[in-house]
């Protein structure tokens, strides 16, 4: 019997344990999440070093010990059911305050990480991480990259989020930490790049690209009648390479320019549109114990800045 099949067999003594009704085990999780975050349960077994035929039986037995089933197969996909996807960013949440358990009890250090979708926190994201270490060098500073409507504080993979429109949902708090411009990215070879600023009236003829997940810019910033056409994008280099070829223009926070620099695109300030608030969000139950710090830092950096 090699070392997989070892570990099969232990799999398989401990989905009977597992099976009753409210017992769910770590590798139940970590399981579940290696399907969804693979895609199949194929690879999901060699991302765990077990065999398929393991990874099924531990799925059951967590969608037994929870009552519910979890995915949904076909012959092509594994999708999660809306409560899986619940347990899903449960699973990751506890996960990851596994590992930082781990990470702590055996080297003293406590971890922050800060999630974002498309910019992280612009020309102020060096400051900040310089004097965090200088002011907390007992907590060690993470950027963690997640396009998503929370960026990543939902999934579990951070503990404080950056984001740049309101988040509705009554799981999390947040606070503003300062304000960004509007600018507009265009072709660098565009007409209006040769101006030092544009209005919204100049951009209505364009077709105009947003993220409808993580996105702060939508038709609404227009009156009725003069509204741009809208082409979806989901990631910010799609982004950039469509207006690079001049066939659309974008609309983004000042951060985006300071942490996107691409040749073929240029940023020109939308001079009528309103500033976009930066905020911090966080769990409400279970904020971190740095979030104070971090919101402090923050507002005097974009204050003074």
């Amino acid at each position: 019997m090699d070392g997989r099949d070892d570990r099969d067999a232990r799999d398989d003594s401990g989905d009977d344990s597992a099976s009753g009704a409210g017992k769910v085990e770590l590798r139940q999780l970590r399981c579940l999440v290696a399907i969804v975050d693979e895609g199949t349960f194929t690879d999901a077994a060699i991302a765990l070093d077990v065999s398929q035929a393991a990874v099924s039986r531990t799925l059951a037995s967590l969608e037994r010990a929870l009552g519910v089933r979890l995915l949904r197969r076909t012959s092509r996909e594994v999708t999660p059911t809306p409560t899986g996807l619940r347990v899903v960013a449960h699973a990751r949440r506890v996960l990851g305050e596994v590992d930082d358990l781990v990470r702590e009890a055996t080297s003293g250090q406590v971890r922050l990480r800060v999630g974002y979708a498309w910019s992280a926190l612009g020309r102020h994201t060096l400051t900040f991480q310089r004097r965090w270490r200088a002011a907390h060098p007992e907590t060690d500073l993470q950027f963690v990259r997640a396009n998503s409507p929370t960026a990543g504080l939902a999934e579990g993979s951070c503990d404080l989020a950056v984001v740049r429109r309101a988040v509705d949902d009554r799981r999390f708090d947040s606070a503003i930490v300062g304000l960004e411009r509007r600018l507009c990215a265009m072709a660098s070879d565009d007409p209006l790049a040769r101006r030092r600023s544009v209005r919204l009236a100049d951009l209505s003829g364009y077709t105009l690209l947003v993220d409808r997940r993580t996105g702060t810019t939508t038709t609404d910033l227009w009156p009725p009648g003069s509204r741009p056409a809208t082409e979806r994008t989901h990631d910010v280099d799609e982004w950039l390479t469509t207006i690079a070829t001049g066939r659309a223009v974008g609309v983004t926070a000042e951060s985006t320019a300071n942490q996107y620099r691409r040749p073929g695109v240029v940023y020109r300030p939308v001079r009528d549109a309103e500033p976009i608030a930066v905020r911090l969000a966080w769990w409400r139950d279970d904020p971190h114990p740095a979030t104070p710090a971090a919101i402090e830092l923050l507002t005097a950096l974009y204050r003074t800045g």
